[in-house]
């Protein structure tokens, strides 16, 4: 059974300030997403599911959707404010999205297979598609078995300011057993450091791993999704910027032994567009690639 790559773009219009400026940074205009679309399929997944809004549904059909349609099949699902569980409306005042496990719960219905989940803007390079491919393809029907691709963090730094990273533990078998948040993550006099809660650097060593939100899943983790967010909602409906993040669940999940996720790891390096100076960083390492003959040019 071929997985499908499920890639959060919800967010896509206000980033980038519309499509019209979904940044071209390979060689021939080509964007991030280019490049981990192409590294899926080589990949072996089989299917592609978006999730965007529906106020850029024709833009995207349009600029994104037409360029994999003949290599892959295509899906979009859509993330709103008001697509809530019976009961629940969204506050009057409430902008922010509702998160990225949000995002996920719109693939219900649409993905009925093993799936990936990645952002629609970080690189996440060939080898990390290719160890969550092959976990994904031997899962078929089971279920409570997931995986999270774990970077080492000194492949994921920015060299123009601090980065948010999801620190992860693990137990003996490799399996995740927490995901603690730092929002402030960086290199300091030569090391890997995160500053904590009493406002300290802590060292720790370049390879502790890291989620950059590359998760695989299975479809009863849609069923985990729609319970959990009603008790989210219930504690966090007046809570204007409350989100419900994929390792709020998760972490919920193993906690109470209802899964276990599997740490898979991968010696890509992550980039990406953290700030307006990353930008030149990332052309260049596109353009290394290129010239090392790791993908074409142009693409497709």
């Amino acid at each position: 059974m071929k997985p499908t790559l499920f890639v959060l773009a919800a967010g896509m219009g206000s980033r980038y300030g519309g499509l019209k400026q979904l940044d071209g940074v390979g060689p021939h205009g080509e964007t991030i997403m280019d490049y981990s679309i192409y590294d899926a399929v080589n990949a072996g997944f089989g299917k592609l599911v978006f999730v965007i809004r529906e106020s850029f549904e024709s833009d995207f059909r349009e600029k994104i959707v037409k360029k994999y349609e003949d290599k892959i099949p295509v899906e979009l699902v859509f993330q709103e404010l008001d697509k809530l569980p019976a009961g629940f409306t969204p506050h009057p005042d409430r902008v922010k999205p509702w998160g990225t496990n949000h995002a996920v719960m719109m693939g219900k219905g649409v993905i009925n297979e093993p799936f990936a989940v990645i952002n629609a803007d970080d690189f996440y390079g060939r080898e990390s598609f290719g160890v969550i491919a092959d976990f994904l393809s031997k899962l078929d029907d089971s279920k409570n078995r997931y995986c999270m691709v774990g970077y080492r963090v000194g492949n994921t730094l920015s060299e123009s300011g601090t980065v948010a990273r999801g620190v992860c533990e693990t137990d003996r078998e490799g399996n995740l057993t927490g995901v603690v948040e730092r929002t402030q993550v960086a290199q300091v006099d030569g090391k890997v450091s995160y500053k904590d809660e009493a406002d300290q650097w802590v060292v720790i060593d370049d390879n502790t791993p890291v989620s950059m939100n590359m998760w695989g899943f299975t479809p009863d983790y849609f069923d985990y999704s729609d319970d959990y967010f009603v008790t989210f909602l219930k504690e966090n409906a007046e809570n204007l910027k409350a989100e419900f993040f994929i390792p709020l669940l998760v972490n919920h999940l193993i906690v109470n032994g209802k899964a276990s996720v599997k740490l898979l790891d991968t010696p890509s390096k992550w980039f990406g567009v953290t700030y307006a100076d990353d930008r030149p960083g990332v052309v260049a390492r596109l353009q290394e690639l290129v010239d090392k003959g790791e993908y074409p040019s142009p693409l497709w």
